[in-house]
């Protein structure tokens, strides 16, 4: 794995396409489920959006683990990296959500279903809670790794 990037620990580096991705993925993903329009003219974007960040999410994990091999372990650095291994969780269900989007979009698209209205909006219900799920609950366990990490890296020891 990554340890460094041009002589500098990669986990620093790294993480910053992880705080864009995954926030800009989720805000995308939630106006898709909430904005049927919205959700026909994005097309695939909200999930390679989000299959995006379900990539970088391990990568940003596994150098974070590089990273603290070189540094002190503190109460601090131990609960940011236990907050960031609860990342992905979130992020698969983000993406889950938004697969499940585009399937529902690509259906409405082809006029699948109309033998059953009831049973595809209950299905559609079900899809647009589960994508509103993973975008809740990946932005707040983002702000809280964030916040966990900056108070690692600028509490003295």
């Amino acid at each position: 794995m990554l340890d460094t990037l041009f002589g500098l620990p990669a986990h620093p580096l790294i993480v910053h396409a992880t705080v864009v991705v995954v926030p800009t993925a989720g805000v995308t993903v939630a106006s898709a489920a909430l904005w049927p329009r919205l959700r026909a003219w994005a097309g695939p974007l909200p999930l390679l959006l989000s299959l995006t960040a379900l990539v970088l999410v391990p990568v940003t994990v596994k150098s974070g683990e590089s990273l603290a091999r070189h540094i002190d372990e503190t109460a601090l650095t131990q609960r940011h990296g236990d907050l960031g291994q609860g990342l992905l969780p979130w992020v698969a269900a983000l993406t889950a959500g938004a697969a499940a989007l585009f399937w529902l979009s690509r259906r409405k698209a082809h006029s699948l279903g109309q033998e059953r209205p009831a049973l595809l909006r209950l299905t559609a219900v079900a899809v647009i809670l589960l994508a509103l799920a993973g975008a809740i609950g990946s932005g707040v366990q983002i702000v809280r790794i964030g916040h966990s990490g900056a108070e690692a890296a600028w509490t003295e020891p």
